[in-house]
């Protein structure tokens, strides 16, 4: 029988012909999940051998990887700020410049008033990830989550069940703000920003397994989407009180929204860059 050690080299050798671009680390992960264990207990039992039924349950996520579907498909799960999420595809597996945004949410939110969010949205929700990670920051908040898609929706309810935030949450079935009502403290949304260029440039991952409808943006720049939930929040934001309107973006819209934004009777508008140092995330805040 061959050891944990073999099977790791050739899975790793398998997926840098089939050039996945972390072999070694997917290969990890997908180990550890088939043996049942941590991916860094992998490297205290190098030496023992795997049994035909740990093989016979890898083998068919190895080819699928090979095949460049994404790993977070293939596991069923990925960890998302303090959540642990479930994935699959019809929602837009989560990013770690999402994650950002939510750590720069939060920290946002406390320089602009020492009491929590009372109502919280997150606009185009998909897995559910940026309402339940704000759901676990705030507990004292009432959360909602909308996309237009009932299959994503079904995922988040699933996801908020699975961190314990349901009592917490409500689930809309919208197009950006047509179906909401009332006004909310905090907006954070990650919308489709994409070209059709870029699109296309994508790696196999993103190119042909996760949903379009989540990546490629509204008119030629990418930015439709972003106006008309900029142009929307007026209706939905509490001018009297504290607000923060969250919006992470292509890296090449930041004027073209800064100028919209402006011209929509926004005042406070502010364009940061992400870890990268790339224009990524956009905030409005009274």
């Amino acid at each position: 029988m061959q050891t944990i050690l073999e099977i790791l080299q050739k899975t790793t050798a398998y997926f840098e012909d089939k050039q996945v671009p972390k072999p070694k680390l997917d290969a990890e992960h997908l180990m550890a999940q088939a043996l049942g264990c941590r991916r860094m207990d992998l490297y205290l039992q190098y030496g023992k051998p795997m049994t035909k039924a740990q093989l016979d349950t890898l083998r068919p996520w190895v080819r699928r990887r090979g095949q460049r579907e994404p790993l977070q498909y293939i596991l069923g799960h990925t960890p998302f700020v303090d959540a642990d999420l479930l994935c699959k595809a019809g929602a837009l597996i989560p990013r770690p410049e999402t994650e950002e945004m939510v750590d720069r949410a939060t920290r946002k939110w406390a320089t602009l008033s020492d009491r929590p969010p009372q109502r919280i949205v997150d606009l185009g929700t998909g897995t559910g990830a940026i309402a339940i990670s704000l759901a676990l920051a705030f507990p004292e908040a009432q959360v909602v989550g909308a996309d237009i898609s009932r299959e994503a929706l079904d995922l988040a309810r699933q996801n908020a069940e699975r961190n314990g935030v349901s009592d917490r949450m409500e689930w809309v079935r919208s197009s950006w703000w047509d179906e909401l009502e009332g006004e909310f403290d905090l907006v954070l949304s990650n919308p489709p920003y994409l070209t059709q260029k870029e699109v296309d440039a994508t790696e196999p991952e993103v190119a042909e397994y996760e949903p379009i409808q989540a990546l490629l943006g509204r008119d030629m720049d990418g930015a439709g989407d972003f106006r008309e939930i900029i142009s929307g929040a007026l209706e939905h934001v509490g001018m009297a009180s504290p607000f923060l309107i969250g919006l992470e973006t292509g890296i090449a819209q930041h004027d073209t929204l800064t100028e919209f934004a402006h011209k929509a009777g926004w005042s406070s508008v502010e364009s940061e860059k992400d870890l990268d140092r790339r224009p990524r995330y956009l905030w409005i805040s009274s």
